[in-house]
C-alpha cells in the first residue's frame, strides 16, 4: 500500500481537467496540487515536495514534455505521467523512453491513471505494486 500522505501535482490548462483530476486523485486517498501552467508549477517549488506528476503534454509556453526534461535534469526520481487530448504520433513507448512513467490520451480510464499513479509511487518507495 502506498505510504501516506502522498502528493499529487496535476498541471495541465483546462480548468475541467484539473477538476476531474482533482476529484478522482482525491476521492481515492490522495493528496492534489494544481497548477494550470508549467511555469506556474515550477515557480511554486512544489517540485521537492511532491511524490508524482501528472502533466498534459501540449500547453503553451512550457510544454508537458519540456517540463519532463527540467524534472529529469532537476529529481530524476519524482515519477512524471504524461496526458494529452490531442492526436499525437508517437506511441506509449516513446514518451516512456524519454523519462515518463506512463502516457495517456484523454478521455483515459480513471482506473487505469489510478493504478499507474499507485505504481510509480510504490515503485519510488521501493513497494511491489498493488493494483486498486
Amino acid at each position: 500500500m502506498v505510504q501516506s500522505p502522498c502528493i499529487i501535482a496535476v498541471v495541465d490548462d483546462d480548468s475541467r481537467v484539473l477538476e476531474s483530476l482533482e476529484s478522482l486523485l482525491e476521492s481515492n486517498g490522495l493528496k492534489v496540487r494544481l497548477f494550470p501552467s508549467a511555469d506556474e508549477f515550477l515557480s511554486s517549488k512544489a517540485l521537492s515536495k511532491i511524490d508524482c506528476l501528472i502533466s498534459d503534454i501540449g500547453m503553451p509556453d512550457v510544454s508537458g514534455m519540456n517540463l519532463l526534461a527540467i524534472i529529469r535534469q532537476e529529481t530524476p526520481h519524482i515519477p512524471v505521467i504524461l496526458i494529452t487530448g490531442r492526436p499525437v504520433h508517437e506511441s506509449a513507448e516513446y514518451y516512456t523512453a524519454q523519462g515518463a512513467h506512463a502516457f495517456f490520451l484523454k478521455p483515459f480510464d480513471g482506473r487505469a491513471l489510478l493504478n499507474s499513479v499507485r505504481e510509480a509511487i510504490e515503485a519510488r518507495q521501493g513497494l511491489p505494486p498493488k493494483p486498486l
